[in-house]
């Protein structure tokens, strides 16, 4: 009987689908002919619900019950996929839901800053690397020839990387990193919506008292941040300063700051991060999975440091201009 009830009392909670009207924000209009899936995270991963496409005017409605919970709305266009978070108590009716055109046009998606971060213990060179992409335009870029983000990996790592993208109001994931026609530059395929994009990518190398790096991206200079007991020292390396929270040190590089390759030398040993974040560190082989991501519980500390460093090179640049 007390089986019966809970049966009942749980169907009774069902959620009943959800409908609404895709919007491509490109043209302002509504957007006919877009495959439009309902999807609950579970135990086994993602799960889809149900599908529908978008009619003449836009409009989907996808008539599948489901328990409440987090769920996603995803639209599926020009190769790019746009996802709706629906939180507990969201409502489920008259959703909007976004989409852009597409284009190759690397201009659309212009780097905001690379940060590289590099954590020395006894045992390892931690090295965390966050590509910031910001896309001003009402359009999605991807070119999957030439990647939306680059960067460089030592030949000792061989590939293994952990890369996790964060897009502009939806849930971490991780894609795999792929090589490129250039020696050690590996890219990442993923569409970069408007708005700000962030590469997070992470890898691990013995203990070591020199590294040496590239920089893929010509004209976009490279901030370099380790722990205040870390300090390095190299050609054309010039310390910025200290972020005030973290105590973090940052430099950078002089001239335009865009040196094609660097080569430094790292004193001292120390980590930024709590000891359970390095304890959980994936350094292995990327799995392409999308999972909320463990980068949510050190997004503070990460833009943290990418407000310090900015504050940073602004004072720079205005001591050069009034000197």
């Amino acid at each position: 009987m007390r089986l019966i009830v809970g049966l009942l009392v749980s169907s009774c909670l069902l959620l009943a689908g959800v409908d609404g009207t895709v919007f491509n924000a490109t043209t302002g209009q509504p957007q006919p002919l877009v495959a439009v899936s309902l999807v609950q995270p579970g135990a086994s991963g993602m799960q889809t619900l149900g599908s529908a496409k978008s009619d003449a005017e836009g409009k989907f409605k996808i008539d599948k019950d489901y328990p409440p919970g987090p769920a996603l709305v995803q639209a599926f266009y020009q190769g790019a996929t746009y996802t709706m978070v629906l939180t507990p108590g969201t409502p489920t009716s008259g959703l909007r839901v976004d989409i852009y055109d597409s284009t190759k046009d690397s201009g659309s998606a212009k780097i905001a800053q690379d940060m590289l971060m590099l954590e020395r213990t006894a045992d390892a060179l931690q090295i965390r690397e966050t590509v910031f992409l910001q896309n001003d335009t009402k359009m999605t870029f991807q070119d999957p020839a030439k990647g939306s983000a680059r960067f460089y990996l030592p030949p000792s790592v061989e590939g293994k990387v952990q890369v996790t993208v964060n897009p502009p109001g939806g849930m971490p994931i991780q894609r795999p990193a792929e090589k490129t026609t250039q020696p050690d530059i590996y890219k990442v395929v993923y569409p970069v919506r408007p708005g700000q994009t962030s590469f997070d990518i992470n890898y691990s190398l013995p203990a070591a008292e020199k590294f040496s790096g590239k920089n893929p991206h010509p004209g976009v200079p490279i901030d370099l941040v380790t722990p205040p007991t870390v300090t390095l020292s190299g050609d054309g390396l010039q310390a910025l300063g200290q972020e005030p929270k973290t105590q973090a040190r940052v430099y950078g590089f002089t001239g335009d700051g865009a040196l094609p390759s660097y080569n430094l030398t790292i004193e001292g040993t120390g980590s930024l991060r709590s000891p359970e974040a390095t304890q959980d560190e994936d350094t292995g082989s990327p799995k392409v999975e999308e999972a909320p991501a463990r980068l949510y519980s050190q997004l503070p500390w990460v833009l943290g440091l990418t407000l310090g460093i900015l504050f940073l090179g602004g004072a720079l640049l205005y001591r050069k201009g009034t000197a």
